[in-house]
Formats: structure tokens, sequence, C-alpha cells
């Protein structure tokens, strides 16, 4: 890290969805609900958390401090005894008035408030994985957060986000005009880092005079904590709204709309579109996902589960495997 670089944590968000005593508190508020939002998908075990913390002291050990927010259980192999970690409770963090919550919304909208949390953050979902080196800058250069931009449009259907995405930019276009931030940042819309076919994307986007929405990557964010502080002062009843929901719901906005607002105002360098890559776990790219994670062909992956994901316990075991030729060595964080 250079003299300059100020310190840089890691936030990931883990659930042991086989744990009896947090079932049995979700089921008091569920209420029955089905669809993606309460789907056993979402909760199901990879198994392979190990690998992220390999992959975080071998390809990231600058890292200042990890925070690993849970509801309460803890992996069993897991050292909570290693300086760099930082256990945090959700009752550690979110307001009193917002818990319990079994959405991942309120618990990443409150992310600012964790005790001793960097300025800079990187935010993991446990489904994020570091699989080459990285430094401090390709993440955040000057303390100005590194990203890749293209405007996008929403894709709405049952197993979406695009609810929460058109939630998180109808706040965008009431605080930013499109036309002023494209003469702004036309060179950052438009650096070929981007890659060719998101640049393709924004300029069809263009005609119009609002923002459609922005490209997602679904892969991990660089946050500044004062981006969640000016959002939750300037869109607190939005924002209020949404924690207070226990589950994920129609209308709530996200953690997308911190990445948004960044985006939006400018406030980010430009990193090459390759740098991370979301493999949405289906038939047709799981072989490439199991050929990539041992050639280190991105830095940064996610291994989306999906309610297409078939064959789950035979992926699973593929996938443990992968991570075995890429990671085999225990990290310090494991006992």
């Amino acid at each position: 890290m250079s003299e300059n670089q100020k310190p840089i944590d890691f936030v990931i968000i883990w659930v042991d969805g086989n744990d009896k005593e947090w079932r049995a508190e979700k089921s008091k508020y569920d209420g029955g609900i089905s669809g993606n939002a309460n789907s056993e998908v979402r909760y199901r075990d990879w198994d392979n958390l190990q690998y992220w913390f390999r992959g975080v002291e071998k390809f990231a050990g600058w890292v200042n401090k990890i925070h690993f927010v849970t509801w309460g259980h803890l992996p069993k192999w897991l050292d909570t005894s290693n300086p760099k970690l930082n256990i945090v409770n959700h009752r550690d963090y979110i307001p009193e008035e917002y818990l319990p919550t079994f959405s991942s919304h309120t618990i990443e909208l409150n992310l600012h408030r964790i005790k001793g949390i960097a300025e800079q953050f990187v935010y993991f979902n446990d489904d994020m994985f570091i699989t080459a080196p990285t430094k401090p800058e390709d993440f955040f250069v000057d303390g100005v957060p590194c990203d890749t931009f293209a405007l996008d449009c929403i894709c709405f259907n049952k197993d979406s986000a695009g609810f929460f995405n058109a939630a998180d930019v109808t706040i965008i276009n009431d605080h930013f005009d499109k036309e002023k931030v494209l003469r702004r940042d036309f060179g950052k819309w438009f650096n070929p880092k981007n890659h060719f076919k998101n640049i393709v994307r924004t300029v069809l986007l263009l005609p119009w005079h609002w923002f459609p929405g922005f490209y997602y990557q679904h892969t991990p964010n660089s946050f500044l904590k004062s981006t969640f502080e000016e959002v939750w002062e300037k869109e607190h009843a939005a924002l209020d709204t949404t924690c207070r929901d226990k589950f994920r719901k129609s209308g709530n906005v996200n953690q997308w709309l911190m990445k948004y607002w960044q985006l939006a105002s400018g406030n980010y360098v430009v990193r090459r579109d390759s740098f991370a890559y979301c493999y949405h776990l289906k038939e047709y790219n799981y072989p490439a996902l199991l050929k990539d994670i041992p050639s280190r062909r991105h830095n940064m992956i996610c291994i989306n589960d999906t309610v297409d994901t078939f064959n789950f316990d035979e992926k699973k075991q593929g996938v443990i495997e992968a991570f075995e030729k890429l990671l085999p060595e225990k990290s310090s964080f494991e006992l």
C-alpha cells in the first residue's frame, strides 16, 4: 500500500441457512412469504466460505480490517482471534427499530454504522470471491472508488431485482440531471476500460433525457462511508421505509443506490470491466466457471445461485474442487 493510500476495509455478510434457531426466528415473521425474496436458494450453503478468506489473504493481504456480519452464528472453523477480523452482530450496528431483519437490504443499507469501519470499504456478498492478485488501487485511487460505468435498461421479472433497481434509479433522477452529468463525465462514460459492449449500451441509451438505469456487475463494490451518510441524510424516508420491512419487498431500495449515487456524482475512477465477473450459475456457464477459477481469469468473481441452478449437490462439489486447485492451503482465519 502506498503512503498516500488510506486504510481499506472489507465487509462480508453471511447467514447460516441451516441454523435451527435462525430458521425458527425467521418463521415467526415470514408469514408464509413465497417467491424469490424468501426462496431457499437465497440461504442454501455452498460450503465454500473458507475460500473467501483464503482468497483475501493470498490476493489482498493489504486489507486493513475484515468486518464479518452475521445474525449471530459463526462457521465452526473460523478463528475469531485473528487480529484483522471483526465479528459484527446485526444488533451491533442496525438500529433497534429495524430488528430482527431477514432482508439483505436492511443489513446492507446500515453498513456505515459499523463501529470503526473505515471511510473506504469494499462490500462482498458471501458468494463473491477474490481469485487473482489485487492491489489497493484496484478499489480506490486517492480516496475515490473504482468502478465500471455504463447506462443500462431495467429488467423486470419475478426473479430479478428490477423493482429495487427502479426504486434506486427513481431517486437518482430526482437528484441528478443526466445531460449535465454526461457533459461533466464524458471522458469517464466513454473510457475504453468500460469495454466496447458497455460503451455501445451507453450510446444506445443517450436519447433518453433521464437515467434509464445503470450497468451492474453484481460483484464486490467499493464504497465510501460518507456516501451512505449523505444518502441517508437526503433520502431518509425511503431508506427508513425499506429497513422497516422484515423481508425484501418491491418498492424497496437497496445498496445499489449507493453505487448509483457515486456514479451519478462522478465520484469514481474507471476500472476495466474484466476485473470482475458474475457467473449466474446455469448449465451453459458452469463449465466456464470451473475452468476460470483455477486459471485466475478474473480478479473477482460472483457465483450467483439461481432458481435455474440444477443438480445443486453436484455443482457444489465441482465448485469446491475448482477452489481447491486455486486455494488449497488454509488461511490464518481458519482453525
